[in-house]
């Protein structure tokens, strides 16, 4: 077995979210090793109705999200099913849920009523906006969180941009699944578990540390391609090339600066790092150059240069580069799906593929879930 597999190996969790923050928390806990049921409502999760379908006509984003995990549909509205989820409640590490807040009240299913049940149960509520606050009951999705944190402010070209993949959603399960773990390393010491809130609007703010603090320093308000990270600077930039292509020069240290300037010829350009942002003549006259190159020129001229350039794929060209192939992150599982693994190598070993989803087929089926 995958020593990453061993990680979480025995933590049983209840995953009663839907789309793609909760259960990529879930996801990247059964990568891990914990045994994961996922509890649907008898419609199932919305998510399944959204994206492209493979060729047997399955979801391909749900099936993604979801791969090894047990399923199980219940109508928590009814009194004898609630009994039943209880019950697998009383045997859980973990539940995680990704309801507005009060629906979990209103179902009789909420952390006051589980910790009763169950006092070492780590219980992760994951919403748009957190559990309390003028915004709670509030609609969202990843782009409003963005808007509503100060991001989209200062990205994009002409005008706020958002982001694919979505930053705030992808954010929040990772916070999410990091407190579980500190959860269940406190429960070791007094047995106790706690609840924990969640805003995936709050999880963008520690992604903007260094803009924070640099209002917090100066009071001066981050602004579209006005720093060095968002098109400001030429040593960070996105350049044009002959042939239509792209490449994407990321050379932040003077020394691969330095690299950069004697590779394209121009030596000139070392000492004119330092002019102040945003560098509108110095980007006018690196984007000449590089637009005189083919992307096989600019490859030849700065591949040896340690300058960090490297061209812009789309998609089908990044998982058929050397690095990916080698790294072994996206790999086929068991179904012939492409799966985006847990991205760490423990003790020199790539992750595994993932199992499909245990969908259930019977009531017998049913009660051989993990849980």
């Amino acid at each position: 077995m995958s020593r990453l597999r061993l990680f979480a190996k025995g933590l049983r969790v209840i995953d009663l979210s839907a789309f793609l923050p909760g259960p990529l928390a879930s996801l990247l806990l059964a990568d891990m090793g914990a045994e994961v049921l996922k509890v649907e409502p008898p419609a199932g999760d919305m998510m399944a109705q959204i994206g492209p379908r493979d060729a047997g006509g399955e979801p391909v984003f749900y099936g993604a999200v979801n791969a090894g995990k047990a399923l199980r549909r219940m109508d928590l509205k009814q009194p004898e099913v609630r009994r039943e989820f209880l019950d697998l409640v009383a045997r859980a590490d973990v539940l995680i849920e990704g309801f507005r807040p009060g629906v979990m009240r209103r179902l009789g299913l909420d952390y006051l009523v589980l910790r009763a049940l169950n006092p070492g149960l780590i219980y992760c509520s994951l919403s748009g906006y957190g559990a309390e606050g003028p915004l709670a009951q509030a609609a969202g999705h990843d782009a409003n969180y963005l808007a509503l944190s100060g991001i989209l402010h200062r990205n994009g070209a002409d005008a706020p941009a958002y982001y694919d993949p979505p930053l705030a959603d992808s954010a929040g399960s990772l916070f999410g699944v990091i407190a579980i773990l500190g959860a269940l390393r406190a429960r070791e010491a007094d047995g106790m578990g706690c609840r924990i809130d969640i805003g995936l609007a709050d999880a963008a703010m520690p992604l903007q540390l260094f803009p924070i603090a640099e209002l917090g320093a100066t009071g001066a308000v981050p602004e579209r391609g006005g720093g060095f990270l968002n098109g400001a600077a030429a040593y960070y930039q996105v350049y044009a090339l002959a042939d239509g292509r792209h490449a994407m020069l990321g050379a932040v240290e003077p020394k691969f600066w330095a690299a950069f300037c004697h590779a394209a010829g121009h030596p000139d350009w070392i000492a004119r790092q330092q002019e102040p942002l945003p560098q509108h003549a110095l980007i006018a006259d690196v984007a000449a150059a590089m637009a005189a190159l083919t992307l096989d020129d600019c490859l030849a001229r700065f591949g040896a240069a340690d300058c960090c350039l490297t061209p812009v794929l789309d998609l089908r060209e990044a998982l058929a580069s050397p690095h990916h192939a080698a790294r072994g992150v996206v790999r086929q599982g068991p179904a012939g799906d492409t799966q985006a693994l847990f991205p760490a190598h423990v003790d020199g070993e790539a992750p595994r593929p993932r199992p499909p989803l245990l969908r259930e087929q019977s009531q017998d089926k049913e009660r051989a879930c993990p849980t």
